[in-house]
């Protein structure tokens, strides 16, 4: 009987999405953008050089009038009206190297539009149309709310298909996938490629997350979707608004996590905060900070870890003038440190000259299945990626390898192994061979496809 009550009352409480659905609709857009890919100098698709199909490729192309002319490559994603004279907020990953974006209205009107600013390192990016009338908007919720359980939904373009929802419920919070200031709200609402940069509801209609990636094996979705909290997003778009770029607190300490045996030789009464492991020139030096103190307590929180820090720096305002809390040698001391700008200081770091080592470093290496390679200019092109993409091409993969079974396929690009950036070969087998050290089976891989992300977890047990 009691069993039955409570299935009564769900199915009450949540007897249907149609009038959330109906209400803010109108507020959800598809992106379309077109891009000019430059013609090829080689054959078409990944193709060794000298290989006996490169002149076939290469007479296909020009059979079909591709030769060497630019191309228009066009993408989907997407977005929504954060305010009645047109703001709209994407994926930076869905409109990156974009010429032109146009967005498709639930109504059925388009309007091009231009983007604002954009944020890789939270995958937010704003754009602005213009209007003769006011458009219907939604807004920002506190994603700080949102419990594990609670019903959302999605909202997008899938696959192309046009305007759909989606619903499920908060599957977990705060989760940190490979970003610094990552803050993943994990849903089991159906994501898809081209859901990128849509909106997750809670019930009252706000926005409480940005879709942004799936865990998947096979490129669909599984249950597993990640949305980017929408108090992460709210601090970006107000920056990208104010500036068209984002300013973040810069503190200028490396710092690393407080281990149970770090705690102990210092002393600490539990492993808490964030250890520092070196103070270069910047804000903290002229504070006084020095390498081995431990911060304990920053703008009045605790710190809990290095995440935890890194984010509350970033979310303060440049030039503020903060009180840092420190133990040293068993005594805590307070520091007074005015923020820098992140940007400027990562920006000031010069670009590292390619020494003999990575002269002769690899051009590919057969790793989990896979035959990867750095990405040159060369393979870039073949793959239509812009300059700026980063990270290991994927040139042929084992047909009896795990990683062809989990959806991996030659043009993927991997970006992260391990929450850590790979650019260079040696990169992905320090990555392996850390997680091995720490006895981990398997090594979470950030694959990306179109300039869509996933997540792809392989075993890592019988590689050396």
């Amino acid at each position: 009987m009691i069993l039955i009550v409570a299935q009564s009352l769900m199915a009450q409480s949540q007897e249907s999405f149609a009038n959330l659905a109906e209400k803010i609709s109108p507020s959800v857009v598809n992106i379309t953008t077109s891009t000019t890919v430059a013609g090829r100098t080689g054959p078409q698709g990944i193709v060794p050089e000298g290989s006996p199909f490169e002149d076939f490729f290469r007479e296909f192309q020009d059979r079909n009038g591709q030769g060497d002319r630019p191309r228009r490559s066009s993408a989907l994603g997407s977005g929504f009206v954060i305010s009645e004279d047109g703001f709209i907020v994407t994926n930076n990953h869905v409109i990156e190297g974009a010429d032109e974006i146009m967005i498709e209205f639930f109504e059925g009107f388009e309007l091009p539009a231009e983007i604002v600013g954009t944020d890789p390192n939270t995958d937010i990016a704003l754009l602005k149309v213009e209007s003769e009338t006011p458009l219907q908007f939604v807004n920002f919720g506190d994603s700080d709310t949102a419990r594990v359980g609670d019903w959302v939904m999605a909202m997008g373009n899938p696959l192309g298909q046009g305007f759909s929802v989606s619903a499920g419920i908060v599957s977990a919070r705060n989760r940190a996938l490979s970003g610094t200031y990552d803050d993943y709200i994990q849903t089991d609402a159906a994501i898809n490629r081209g859901n990128s940069g849509g909106p997750l509801f809670n019930m009252d209609g706000d926005v409480i997350g940005v879709n942004t990636a799936i865990l998947s094996p096979n490129g669909g979705s599984i249950g597993i979707g990640f949305s980017m909290a929408s108090n992460v997003v709210t601090r970006v778009v107000d920056q990208l608004q104010e500036f068209g770029e984002t300013r973040r607190g810069w503190l200028g300490v490396r710092i690393q996590d407080v281990t149970d045996d770090v705690a102990e030789a210092l002393g600490l009464a539990a492993a808490k905060g964030a250890l520092v492991s070196d103070v270069p020139e910047g804000p903290a030096m002229e504070a006084g900070m020095q390498a081995g103190d431990v911060i304990v307590s920053f703008d009045g929180r605790e710190v809990e870890d290095t995440r935890g820090l890194v984010r509350q720096v970033g979310n303060t305002q440049v030039g503020k003038a903060v009180r840092v809390v420190v133990n040293r040698d068993g005594a805590t001391q307070t520091l007074l440190v005015t923020l820098g700008r992140r940007e400027e200081a990562e920006s000031a770091v010069p670009a590292s000259q390619p020494g003999p080592e990575e002269e002769e470093a690899p051009m590919s290496m057969d790793l989990m299945g896979l035959t990867l390679s750095p990405l040159t200019a060369e393979i870039r092109e073949q793959l239509e990626l812009p300059e700026s993409a980063k990270g290991l091409a994927v040139m042929d993969v084992d047909e009896t390898s795990e990683a062809f079974e989990k959806g991996l396929r030659a043009g993927d690009v991997i970006t992260e192994a391990g929450q850590a950036q790979v650019l260079a070969l040696t990169d992905l087998e320090e990555r392996i061979s850390e997680a091995q050290e720490a006895g981990r089976k398997s090594i979470l891989l950030l694959v990306r496809r179109a300039g869509d992300p996933r997540f792809v977890a392989l075993s890592i047990q019988d590689d050396n």
